[in-house]
């Protein structure tokens, strides 16, 4: 929390500012969600811890903020969902208010060219220890001996769970 009221004060405004556009967002294509609850989240952090669980709590804004403060990145439907918002714009613009050929075929390349970088952007890190693709915690089985595995390779048992054992007994 910053030591200064005068800024403290100013950067929960900013914060509030921030979240109303975020808001605004939600249902104005053209602009932004996401950078705005992120700069809202930054403004709390530094200027209020009250607000800034309110935020992290809040059941729409605060997985997005979680996940950025996690792992620096935005989350897999968060980018899904801007694709498709930003390619029903785009598609709005070129069939009802663009006019020259050429203008609609650049906002067509422009709207492909944001759908194939966007989901590069900003990637989520892989869980250390996970193969690539590998989710943690999910369960298959072995073919062979019949013990629940994990991901790993390694029981749960074997990784600390505290319900399961390698067997499937749970403990008690």
């Amino acid at each position: 929390m910053h030591d200064s009221r005068a800024v403290r004060v100013a950067l929960v405004t900013v914060g509030f500012v921030a979240v109303g556009l975020g808001i605004a967002g939600i249902v104005l294509p053209v602009l932004p969600t996401t950078p705005f609850l992120l700069l809202a989240a930054a403004c709390f952090a530094r200027s209020s811890p009250r607000f800034h669980q309110w935020l992290l709590r809040h059941r729409s804004f605060g997985p997005i903020v979680s996940e950025w403060e996690r792992h620096r990145a935005i989350a897999w439907r968060t980018k899904l969902w801007a694709i498709a918002l930003m390619s029903g714009t785009l598609a709005a613009s070129i069939v009802f208010f663009v006019r020259p050929p050429w203008l609609k075929a650049a906002l067509a390349l422009f709207g492909v060219a944001l759908a194939v970088a966007l989901p590069r952007a900003l990637p989520r890190p892989p869980a250390a220890g996970l193969a690539p693709g590998a989710q943690r915690g999910t369960r298959r089985r072995s073919t062979k001996s019949g013990r629940t595995t994990t991901a790993e390779g390694s029981p749960p048992a074997a990784r600390g769970c505290d319900r399961a054992t390698a067997n499937g007994t749970s403990r008690t």
